[in-house]
């Protein structure tokens, strides 16, 4: 797994989400993760959209059943689901910031429920969910091997867990975890970014049967493109930004570098995107 030189805690990753709300939120969108391209021709939105579409086909949705999603963000993925499946949805986040966006839409669903909470030490009974999601999320868990036992310890039997993944490459070059991936989780704020093989072995050692893994990078690396795009025309169009990058305050700046530094390392096949899905035997 590769570890940043500086220790990452819960807390500072949600002091980076609180900090760079409006950023995310301006630059990437309210569902913050990848989106999916699958002829080529979607516009951003609906590319965002399809990743999420993509999940809920694997995970055969039913209405009525209990989701999830752990690291919610904004809500606009569990608003997304609980809107087309008739699913409920509980998500958690460790930003105030989300949370208060997320609440607002659970205000007009009776189907959603989010709190502030951190997945490691969540006060969900055993056997609550019949599926587990986590976009994007697993990342900044501090424990990875705990994300998937408390995974597994929620989960009914035969329930389902999907996991997108951040994920390095199998065996990672010394210049790739030098100038790429370690930088990329030190200013992304990821305690670790684990490979396709510890996360089937992390999955196996919870209890869980893994029942696939698909490599998605190639299919959602135009993400970073755009992002790059964006940051660009923001600082030369939003003096606010300008200030913000030189304001010594502002801790977590920094990830403006990691937006170009991510799509470098998807275009060189260092850092990978996956999809794992697995199962709780009954």
């Amino acid at each position: 797994m590769i570890v940043p030189r500086e220790a990452q805690t819960p807390a500072a990753v949600a002091e980076h989400y609180d900090e760079l709300d409006p950023f995310y939120r301006e630059v990437w969108g309210e569902h913050v993760h990848h989106g999916l391209w699958q002829s080529g021709r979607e516009t951003p939105a609906e590319a965002v959209e399809a990743l999420i579409a993509h999940l809920a086909s694997t995970l055969e949705l039913q209405p009525g059943q209990h989701i999830c999603d752990v690291g919610c963000g904004y809500g606009a993925t569990a608003e997304w689901l609980a809107r087309r499946y008739a699913v409920r949805v509980t998500g958690v986040t460790l930003s105030s910031a989300q949370l208060r966006q997320a609440q607002a839409r659970s205000a007009a669903s009776s189907l959603l429920h989010f709190s502030r909470q951190d997945w490691l030490e969540n006060d969900f009974e055993d056997q609550t969910f019949d599926h587990v999601i986590a976009i994007e999320s697993s990342e900044h868990m501090t424990d990875k091997q705990h994300f998937f036992d408390e995974a597994f310890r929620t989960l009914r039997p035969g329930g389902r867990f999907a996991v997108y993944a951040w994920l390095a490459r199998n065996g990672a070059r010394p210049w790739e975890e030098r100038y790429l991936l370690e930088p990329i989780c030190r200013e992304g704020r990821l305690p670790g970014m684990g490979s396709e093989a510890e996360y089937r072995a992390w999955a196996g050692k919870a209890g869980f049967v893994v029942d696939g893994f698909e490599d998605l990078s190639t299919r959602v690396r135009r993400t970073w493109a755009l992002c790059t795009g964006r940051v660009a025309r923001k600082l030369l169009t939003h003096p606010q930004y300008r200030r913000y990058l030189l304001d010594a305050h502002a801790r977590n700046r920094i990830f403006a570098l990691s937006v170009p530094r991510i799509w470098i390392a998807y275009l060189t096949g260092s850092m990978r995107y996956g999809l794992l899905t697995a199962h709780k035997p009954r």
